[in-house]
């Protein structure tokens, strides 16, 4: 049968049209996850200290940590075979799994069946980090900062509020029968499976696959064809090893993470050192909520200047924001205020160094291997919080908080050194 040269190309896509839907559905989901992750979060260190002991704490929180980071490898290989959908839902259910887990071991208080729970607990934050890179997929050059932040910033709607229904979330499931503290993460799971279920049903058309589509069919002249890698780890490194920029974007990403994992994991736990029991939690909330705010309620400010001055400029100022932290949060002693002050500098430091370093890494490969390279890059990060959050418990019972805080600002010294170079890829920045 002759083929007809003359039918016309498949029409193209609405990109415009779908990068709104995706991105309003992003904001969407990134407030129901932001209350699931942040309200286990912010009593995680906590219930850790009484199950297992305030040394094993840091412990408990890094296993969550190291779950985000380990399940990125899963996730972002199923999403380089199949998209970002079903790698989004997949996070976020075995997120669900782990907030249940983490229940079961504090009624029946076994201390590895927690170690488990809050390791699988970590897929709700592998599938919140995950998002910011889907709002990049087809998002106009000149926007990726925007477009990115944004997504980030959804999170604060229910981020900043959860730490605070962490209580009401406690007293409501204390009358069910259940521990204490053991609240938040039965709604955290409740969270994270809704989540899933929304993007399941409405995650279409995929992000990821549309730019694949048009990447093909619009080749950039004397590039190579795209190829889309299934090499797995070791060929992102390969991709991120031979391109300056994407170095930058890693480093800033894993550096700021670790330094706010570090701070912030134990401060709970500074704060349970001159508060009752009674007292602690509402302090808690307030001061995580602080520091939240921080992290994603000027994101969006964050995601502008990426895009304005350029991803390196945003890296140092984030640097500065978090050396400034540290300064203050170690010299607060027993000052609730003050340490509010420190934690909220915090997470501003962590969103320049997360906003700017995400887009610079997403633009700097290309569309056919961003899943392997985010994902290398977010299991970086999460080994470089899981091995600060570790530590932290140790370093806190041997020299104490603010010894604690001294350390997170020397871990960042080699990153400035890094991004004090002279800039290469980053076609956005204004000292070229």
């Amino acid at each position: 049968m002759a083929t007809d040269l003359t039918a016309p190309a498949p029409p193209r896509p609405d990109v415009a049209g779908i990068q709104r839907r995706t991105v309003r559905l992003l904001f969407l989901t990134q407030i129901i996850g932001g209350i699931g992750v942040t309200i286990g979060i912010s009593v995680g260190a906590l219930l850790a200290a009484r199950v297992a002991g305030t040394a094993l704490a840091g412990l408990a929180q890094s296993a969550g940590v190291v779950g985000a980071a380990l399940l990125a490898i899963p996730v972002t290989r199923l999403m380089t075979a199949r998209g970002r959908r079903p790698g989004l839902v997949l996070a976020y259910a075995v997120g669900a799994v782990g907030g249940v887990l983490v229940v079961v071991a504090t009624v029946t208080r076994l201390v590895p069946l927690l170690f488990v729970g809050m390791l699988l607990f970590g897929g709700g934050t592998a599938a919140n980090l995950q998002a910011r890179y889907t709002a990049v997929d087809l998002a106009e050059p000149q926007r990726r900062g925007r477009q990115l932040s944004l997504v980030v910033w959804a999170t604060t709607i229910g981020a900043v509020a959860a730490p605070n229904f962490a209580a009401l979330a406690d007293e409501t499931t204390r009358g069910w029968g259940l521990p204490a503290l053991a609240g938040p993460f039965a709604f955290s799971a409740v969270a994270f499976t809704l989540t899933a279920a929304v993007l399941l049903v409405l995650l279409r058309p995929d992000p990821l696959l549309t730019a694949r589509r048009l990447a093909a069919a619009e080749p950039v002249p004397g590039a190579a064809p795209a190829v889309t890698r299934r090499g797995g780890m070791v060929a992102a490194w390969r991709t991120v090893r031979g391109r300056p920029a994407a170095r930058l974007g890693i480093a800033a990403v894993a550096v700021g993470h670790l330094v706010m994992v570090a701070v912030m994991s134990m401060t709970p736990v500074h704060l349970g050192e001159w508060h009752s029991d009674e007292d602690v939690l509402p302090v808690v909330g307030l001061v995580l909520s602080l520091h939240i705010a921080g992290m994603y309620a000027l994101s969006p400010v964050v995601g502008w200047l990426t895009d304005r001055v350029g991803r390196r400029p945003v890296i140092l100022g984030g640097v500065a924001l978090l050396l400034a932290a540290c300064a203050v949060s170690g010299t607060a002693g027993h000052h609730t205020a003050l340490l509010s002050v420190g934690l909220t500098l915090l997470g501003l430091g962590w969103s320049g160094t997360m906003v700017a370093g995400s887009t610079l890494l997403s633009e700097s490969v290309p569309t056919a291997e961003r899943p392997g390279v985010q994902g290398l890059s977010d299991l970086l990060m999460g080994l470089a919080g899981a091995g600060a959050a570790a530590a932290s418990g140790f370093v806190m019972r041997a020299v104490g908080y603010p010894t604690l805080t001294l350390l997170a600002a020397i871990a960042v010294v080699p990153l400035v050194a890094l991004a004090l170079r002279r800039p290469g890829a980053d076609p956005l920045d204004k000292e070229d």
